[in-house]
């Protein structure tokens, strides 16, 4: 099992998260591509402070040396396909190909309509998707055929400059078009935490649909992200959950019952490393852990030796 870390902040704290995460054998530091961090910590609007996450992977590409650097994930919505690859490529080419580059739908209301970006319903946002994935296949291949669709189109001919090891995550918990995805056109399909009957069924499909495409099922990276919330006794971990609940501007109950319905790895340390066994078990290799608010970098460290502890 790989662990990475996802996390939002300045960049002084981005660097400082890197470096750790590549002090501590963490494979990969993730960015979250959203304009809106969530609801404001007295619950009654929205936090705006996220910053656009590229310039920041750019500034981190150059201070670190082993570490992948990733979006996790960026959604259609934002930006066009062509906009995307390009970001990619660059960052691609700084890191010396330790760069994955996330594709979504897009799904967050409060963010679209605080800053104007339309929100199209699920089918045309999947339609898009699967185009946007199209539209970058077509500009990384040999052949130079480009791509014609209907949102998105490609003029025929040679694409530059080619990749060094750009790799394609495609993030999604639906039961059906995002696995489907996933298996035709990522590298890594990301699953956010779900019980492992319903992380395994969208494995399979995932799987059926990448061999049904001519590419090699067992390539397809499978990972899992989720904020765990963890404690080495209840009361150390009921004093956890409170904070997140507080820095949220959410319901400690509701936070403790939606997380724990989901599966993430919830309670003491013998609790949540259940849990994540069966997690484990339904065929995720690689697991990001979310921190944010009041959990720290030695917290981090705490959960991922809970959970990679077979």
């Amino acid at each position: 099992m790989e662990f990475g870390l996802q996390t939002r902040g300045s960049f002084d704290y981005l660097r400082r998260a890197a470096h750790w995460a590549e002090a501590h054998g963490v494979v990969t530091l993730a960015l979250p591509d959203h304009y809106v961090a969530g609801r404001s910590a007295d619950g009654e609007g929205y936090d705006t402070s996220s910053s656009d996450i590229f310039p920041y992977l750019g500034a981190l590409a150059t201070q670190t040396e082993s570490i992948e650097l990733a979006t996790l994930v960026s959604p259609i919505t934002f930006r066009h396909p062509a906009h995307l690859l390009k970001l990619g490529l660059a960052l691609d080419d700084i890191t010396d190909g330790r760069f994955a580059l996330g594709f979504g739908t897009g799904w967050m209301r409060s963010e679209h309509r605080i800053f104007g970006f339309p929100l199209p319903g699920w089918k045309e946002r999947f339609d898009r998707l699967e185009e946007a994935l199209q539209y970058v296949t077509a500009a990384l291949a040999e052949d130079g055929q480009g791509f014609d669709g209907e949102y998105y189109s490609l003029a025929p001919g040679s694409q530059d400059p080619k990749p060094r090891n750009l790799r394609i995550i495609l993030g999604g918990s639906g039961p059906s078009r995002s696995p489907n995805l996933a298996g035709r056109f990522a590298d890594e399909f990301n699953i956010y935490s779900l019980p492992a009957p319903d992380l395994h069924r969208r494995i399979e499909v995932a799987y059926v649909a990448a061999e049904a495409g001519g590419r090699d099922p067992s390539r397809l990276m499978i990972s899992s992200t989720g904020a765990p919330v963890i404690g080495s006794n209840h009361a150390e971990f009921q004093q956890r959950l409170q904070a997140v609940a507080d820095a949220r501007g959410v319901d400690v109950e509701k936070l403790e019952k939606s997380s724990r319905d989901i599966a993430m790895p919830f309670g003491t340390h013998a609790e949540a490393a259940e849990t994540f066994a069966e997690t484990r078990a339904a065929g995720i290799t690689r697991y990001y852990v979310q921190i944010s608010g009041s959990m720290d970098f030695d917290y981090a460290a705490e959960v991922i030796e809970v959970l990679g502890n077979e």
